[in-house]
């Protein structure tokens, strides 16, 4: 005796359902044991396609080579900290702190010193934005910056310039001196040198964070910060506790 036509679909329907608990059962325990691979495949596949990604992202016709991810990130802690000052070395075309400008605009708050040791045409022009001339960590820098931020009660510092360990680490030891406590300062593509993309660069960022905390406890890794499991900025968002 024959199946009735909806006798059919019950049964296509159990097949079907037992087809989908069964992809969804594997899928589950390959993502449980393979989770920590697929954010760095996706990572070397972001960063291995340059000219379609991180050196195509733009903010407001302004390019930053920024993670879209870091940026979401930046955002939601300057609306949290509200900070006075935000200090970015290594600005570059300016993308990146001209966006900062738009989100302090938005907050109503704040003002970004950008120091870079190249002068670019078309950066960004802004009331919240001072462009520094000049190395990182030149003396005659960092006293103009100094003095700059006197009187300030939240001052941020994001490092991107010169990704060698020893000049990241010099920065790190001049520059958390600025940072006020509960804020932060973000030491940008630690992700180089293995971490996971570009393996044979060298020492860099993510050695000279590892090489700080051996000096200094003031600090400690925000994980909060690298929720969307993408970040350039491995190990790199500090809070500065005390």
């Amino acid at each position: 005796m024959g199946l009735s036509q909806d006798g059919v679909f019950r049964k296509i329907f159990r097949i079907a359902t037992f087809v989908l608990e069964l992809i969804f059962v594997r899928s589950y325990n390959y993502f449980s044991k393979n989770s920590g691979d697929i954010p760095a495949q996706f990572h070397s596949l972001y960063y291995s396609s340059p000219e379609r990604t991180w050196k195509n992202t733009r903010w407001m016709g302004h390019r930053t080579m920024k993670c879209p991810m870091d940026l979401w990130i930046y955002q939601e802690l300057l609306f949290e900290l509200k900070p006075d000052i935000v200090i970015e070395t290594g600005t570059n075309e300016g993308g990146g702190v001209g966006f900062l400008a738009s989100i302090m605009d938005s907050i109503g708050k704040g003002k970004v010193i950008a120091v870079d040791i190249e002068e670019l045409e078309n950066r960004p022009v802004h009331e919240r934005i001072t462009y520094l001339k000049g190395s990182s960590t030149s003396d005659k820098v960092v006293q103009k910056i100094a003095k700059m931020i006197e009187g300030s009660q939240i001052v941020l510092v994001i490092l991107d310039s010169d990704h060698n360990m020893h000049h990241v680490l010099k920065e790190m030891k001049i520059y958390c001196d600025f940072v006020t406590p509960n804020s932060y300062m973000i030491v940008e593509d630690s992700n180089i040198n293995g971490h996971p993309i570009m393996p044979n660069w060298g020492d860099g960022p993510f050695e000279a964070i590892q090489e700080f905390f051996n000096h200094n406890d003031s600090f400690e890794i925000d994980q909060n910060c690298e929720k969307f499991y993408m970040t350039f900025n491995p190990n790199g968002y500090l809070k500065k506790i005390r």
